[in-house]
């Protein structure tokens, strides 16, 4: 317990930079924001007005302080391009990124435990080469071209799954076939990733004394790969998952972009194309956020898959 205490500690500091660095981004960009915004026809008076209302006639300190003040109440100001509070944007498009990368990592997950399993008991034989050469095909197709030939295939030629958005009929729950085709897209490099670390750590995992004992003991090898050597493999396969969220949650921009899927990834693409810099510092910010929870979930899983950690 006092160690997930330190660690829910030493989180704060990490929340405190990626607010820092999500205030700062306004005052980054190149030029005068306020004048990107509003565009080279402005006039005096328009000007004022929206350095008023983002608090940009006012000293850096006291705009951070009010920054920080606006985040801990939930308000991120409002967005100058779709006329609403950033907050709601955000609270309406959330769910679906979250939907998608969840629906991207378990596809991953179900994916690559079973075929790096497979591989490592197989190892040299022609079923461990077969894997080893879809995983590096996974590695080497980007979302960004993988996406078109989804679509093509699945969807123009085929006619099997939507082409694009999350549902039909102007309904705001998701319809599952609309996120297969986002969901692989995202989901097929974190598989190969993933394929390759189990097979790696149940690889070592199957060479230890342990799993010979457990051998000589006459249990099945069913027993021993699942019930020995699995537990102790997915260790280090914690960690990567992890830190694999976060790349889900980036490469979430270009597959929404592609697959015109309504969440958090679009939303931040469509406001840098607009200069609409609360809805990108909002957006931005949720990500940010989103990433150092679940690398702090990751800790507590980390923690109770590792008997070593607990204390």
């Amino acid at each position: 317990m006092r160690q997930m205490l330190t660690r829910l500690v030493l989180t704060l500091p990490v929340v405190w930079l990626v607010v820092s660095l999500v205030f700062l981004l306004i005052h980054l960009v190149p030029g005068d924001p306020v004048l990107q915004m509003l565009g080279e026809g402005a006039t005096p008076a328009d000007i004022g007005a929206l350095r008023h209302q983002y608090g940009l006639d006012q000293p850096l300190g006291l705009q951070y302080l009010h920054y920080w003040a606006g985040v801990l109440h939930g308000d991120l100001g409002s967005s100058i391009r779709l006329h609403d509070t950033v907050s709601h944007l955000i609270a309406v498009r959330y769910p679906y990124t979250m939907a998608l990368t969840l629906t991207a990592l378990a596809m991953g997950l179900v994916l690559s435990l079973p075929a790096g399993i497979l591989a490592a008991v197989r190892r040299g034989r022609w079923l461990d080469r077969l894997l080893s050469l879809i995983s590096l095909f996974g590695l080497s197709v980007p979302g960004l071209a993988l996406g078109p030939v989804l679509i093509l295939n699945f969807s123009i030629r085929l006619g099997w799954l939507p082409v694009s958005g999350a549902n039909s009929g102007g309904s705001n729950s998701i319809d599952w076939r609309y996120l297969v085709l986002p969901s692989v897209a995202m989901g097929a490099s974190l598989a190969a990733i993933l394929t390759r670390m189990v097979r790696t750590a149940m690889l070592e995992e199957l060479g230890q004394d342990y799993i010979r004992t457990a051998r000589s003991k006459g249990l099945s090898e069913t027993a021993v790969v699942c019930r020995h050597a699995l537990p102790n493999a997915l260790v280090p396969i914690v960690t990567v998952v992890g830190l694999q969220f976060g790349a889900l949650l980036a490469g979430a921009i270009v597959t929404e972009t592609i697959f015109s899927w309504p969440g958090l990834g679009r939303l931040v693409v469509s406001a840098i194309a607009n200069r609409d810099y609360a809805l990108v510092q909002g957006c931005l910010l949720s990500i940010g956020l989103t990433y150092v929870l679940v690398n702090l979930l990751t800790d507590v899983v980390y923690r109770w898959v590792n008997p070593r950690m607990r204390g």
